[in-house]
């Protein structure tokens, strides 16, 4: 879809939710709610958020484990649904912003006017949240950030059914409230909490890593980028909210790395993992992650550190693999 196409999406992926949830609002006052909605929300909350964090996020833009192609395009169609745009497009803007983050070229960096009053903060949070999706003159290349996604048949075929996909994402809590209720009621109300206001919820809750992400919380590691670790986001980010954790160490599967860093992505990895459905996941261990924090403090912390930004894939010597433990490396 081009510029205008991407802006109507977005205000329409917006504004339906948002409405989707006032009138359940308006359902839950009156008692029109029951358990089969509480279950389509659920399961389609848990079905579309492994989808982007563990799919869309640290298989197809980080690389962080392999699997089997079933399993690997199953991640990708989960990601779909939660309608955040098509695979190939939301990697090219992800892998864009590792490379340059909170800096000029960032597409979603609440830092991009630079200054620190008070409505300036404001102005920047709804742009890395929100604003930046509906820049019509929006553009991050898919060959230049993500030619490995580009050459995959099975990705531009499920990039290129993205609104068809999103639909039937959409469909299938009315199938299930249908089915818990064995009535059109139950459907009606199954389409509304666990389509329309799952995909409120889930697209706030990941659209605030970009934005709260970057300017409230802690930072265990000097950066060279204004990323934080915000625990209380933890469980509806299923662990992507540990950003500044996942800024040190880009290509690591789990970004909890505390104990009581709550990180469901990487749980669901090692489970993979467990059952012979993953393999090569990257971890990173304590040893590892005192040594980069102990470089990071030598070389500068925040978003005027040096920083000599990586080169995107589709530049690089063709014989020049990544190394699975290196934190310079978007992918």
């Amino acid at each position: 879809m081009n510029g205008r196409e991407h802006r109507l999406f977005i205000v329409t992926a917006s504004v339906v939710p948002l409405v989707g949830t006032a009138a359940a609002m308006v359902l839950l006052w009156n008692r029109v709610f029951g358990p089969g909605d509480l279950v389509a929300l659920a399961v389609m909350y848990t079905v579309a958020g492994i989808g982007i964090s563990t799919g869309y996020h640290r298989l197809l833009a980080h690389r962080s484990f392999r699997t089997y192609r079933p399993v690997h395009d199953a991640l990708a169609v989960a990601g779909t649904i939660a309608g955040q745009g098509p695979a190939i497009t939301w990697v090219a803007h992800h892998r864009r912003h590792h490379r340059v983050a909170d800096r000029d070229g960032d597409p979603h960096s609440p830092y991009f006017q630079g200054e620190r009053t008070r409505t300036a903060v404001l102005r920047g949070l709804w742009h890395a949240h929100l604003g930046w999706l509906l820049d019509e003159r929006l553009t991050s290349d898919p060959v230049r950030y993500c030619p490995d996604l580009v050459r995959d048949r099975h990705l531009r075929w499920i990039s290129r059914h993205f609104v068809s996909l999103l639909l039937a994402g959409l469909a299938a809590p009315a199938v299930l409230g249908f089915l818990l209720t064995g009535g059109p009621a139950g459907a009606a109300t199954g389409f509304v909490w666990g389509g329309l206001v799952r995909l409120f919820l889930l697209n706030h809750t990941t659209y605030a890593v970009n934005s709260i992400g970057h300017v409230y919380g802690r930072r265990r590691f000097s950066t060279a980028d204004e990323s934080r670790n915000i625990g209380w986001l933890a469980i509806p980010t299923f662990g992507d909210s540990f950003h500044n954790n996942h800024h040190a160490f880009p290509r690591a599967a789990g970004h909890g790395m505390r104990w009581y860093e709550a990180d469901l992505s990487g749980l669901f990895i090692l489970a993979l993992a467990r059952a012979n459905l993953a393999w090569d996941v990257i971890t990173i261990d304590r040893a590892r992650q005192d040594a980069r924090a102990a470089g990071l403090v030598r070389a500068g912390s925040g978003r005027h550190a040096p920083l000599t930004p990586p080169v995107p894939l589709a530049e690089r010597p063709r014989s020049r693999e990544p190394d699975p433990g290196d934190a310079g490396d978007i992918e």
